[in-house]
């Protein structure tokens, strides 16, 4: 028998489109639920820590290229985690918990080719879907 492979991408993003028509990935739906005041002193403190640890661990494809997340060169561009970025489950839990206690809709996707890399690096991509 055959043993499947899990796809090589997951992202997390919403269900339903903002007002551009897109559907924003994980750290943007819990980035804007802590902007939008919503969260209680402990969560907004939580929240802001594991933002702090994502960006120590996790590298900004905008400090490599400026235009990968620019509107007006790359206006669907969303990023999606390697399946081997190991690290990442621990961090998604929070995030994950923090969106259903708030009732912040999403889904986890997976795919294999989600579309046109434009950045790469050991945890992630960042596409323009297809």
């Amino acid at each position: 028998m055959e043993q499947c492979e899990q796809p090589k991408h997951v992202r997390y993003q919403a269900v339903s489109p903002n007002r551009r028509g897109l559907f924003p990935g994980i750290f943007a739906l819990a980035n804007g639920l802590a902007n939008s005041g919503r969260l209680g002193p402990p969560d907004w403190t939580a929240w802001r820590r594991a933002n702090d640890r994502a960006d120590a661990a996790y590298l900004d494809p905008m400090t490599v290229d400026a235009s990968v997340y620019d509107r007006a060169i790359n206006p669907t561009a969303q990023s999606w985690f390697k399946n081997t970025a190991t690290n990442l489950p621990a961090d998604l839990h929070f995030y994950e918990d923090l969106l259903r206690r708030y009732g912040v809709e999403y889904r986890m996707l997976r795919s294999d080719d989600p579309g046109i890399v434009l950045y790469e690096d050991d945890v992630q991509i960042v596409v323009a879907p297809w």
